[in-house]
């Protein structure tokens, strides 16, 4: 019996008894699932986000960049990565610790593998990845995006790319080595309960959403429709998917429910999750900020390798799944 049992016990309670809403029509299968998802994902969210929020009281920033700074470089760049799991920031607020790093002597290419990692792998991720699909799915999503993340930082580190990099960012140093007072358990029970609640109620408005989305695209979007022109057997539906994640912008939170409708109706999850994958991590507001730090050509760059390693992904979970 499933864990989440429970949980369906009350969505249909609630969907056939307190709303009263015929078993076999469209309205009852979408708001079945809505209430379904909802009540799952927000207790995920809830659990998850406090274990991890205990983790990172032990690496604030300023820590983090004394370690990144003191690493070398091929090392360096897989820290980084797997801080950019417990560091949930989406594309443009990972931006000024970017900066930060730079400023205090961590490598480009480690920092360009943050600014990766952060967006596109969370514990928002893992938690609705984890909660939809079951674990395999979501350790081949992380090990993935760790891949693209450490692999990015490595080629834009190998190209020499500090000439882009506008000068203003040089000239102020940080000194990364610094005093950090010691924390109780209770202030870091303390902390995780404050910052838990506070992630959810910037998060929670986008997990309704993209669940009302994909409760609809569930209860009343034919089961062939989609698989038609996004199914594993199209080539050009990954390279698609990437091209019209780019302008949009979101988080894992309002993205990923959405995945698990598109999935059910045929389109391949490959297709799905570099569409995700480029929502997260190549957003259009991502480098209309860069541009303020950076040349247009190491935005391109970034860019480039970034995208094709999302399209690998892609159909690489189109082929083993």
């Amino acid at each position: 019996m499933s864990i989440f049992y429970p949980i369906q016990l009350l969505a249909d309670w609630l969907t056939y008894s307190v709303f009263d809403i015929a078993k076999q029509s469209l309205l009852a299968s979408a708001v079945n699932f809505f209430i379904f998802d909802t009540i799952k994902i927000l207790i995920l969210l809830s659990v998850i986000i406090f274990a991890v929020s205990v983790i990172r009281s032990f690496l604030p920033p300023e820590k983090i960049r004394f370690i990144l700074s003191h690493k070398n470089k091929y090392t360096g760049n897989v820290v980084a990565s797997l801080l950019g799991i417990i560091t949930p920031f989406c594309s443009c607020s990972a931006i000024p610790l970017f900066l930060g790093f730079v400023q205090a002597g961590v490598p480009l290419g480690t920092t360009f593998s943050f600014l990766v990692a952060s967006p596109m792998i969370n514990e928002v991720a893992l938690v609705l990845l984890l909660g939809m699909f079951g674990w395999k799915i979501a350790l081949i999503y992380i090990v993935s995006g760790l891949v693209i993340a450490i692999l990015s930082g490595i080629i834009i580190g190998k190209m020499k790319m500090e000439n882009l990099v506008e000068s203003f960012v040089y000239e102020s140093s940080i000194n990364a080595k610094t005093d950090l007072p010691s924390m109780t358990w209770s202030d870091r029970f303390a902390y995780a309960r404050d910052y838990t609640w506070d992630i959810i109620k910037k998060v929670w408005i986008y997990v309704i959403i993209g669940i009302g989305v994909g409760a609809w695209i569930h209860g009343y979007v034919p089961a062939d429709f989609l698989a038609q022109y996004a199914g594993s057997g199209k080539w050009y539906a990954v390279p698609l998917a990437v091209l019209i994640g780019i302008p949009l912008y979101s988080n894992a939170a309002g993205i990923i429910p959405l995945v698990g409708a598109l999935t059910e109706k045929g389109v391949a999850m490959g297709t799905t999750l570099a569409f995700m994958m480029a929502v997260t991590a190549l957003s259009l507001p991502e480098f209309m900020i860069l541009k303020r730090v950076m040349k247009t050509r190491l935005i391109l760059i970034f860019a480039g390798i970034v995208g094709v390693g999302i399209m690998f992904t892609g159909y690489l979970f189109n082929w083993i799944l």
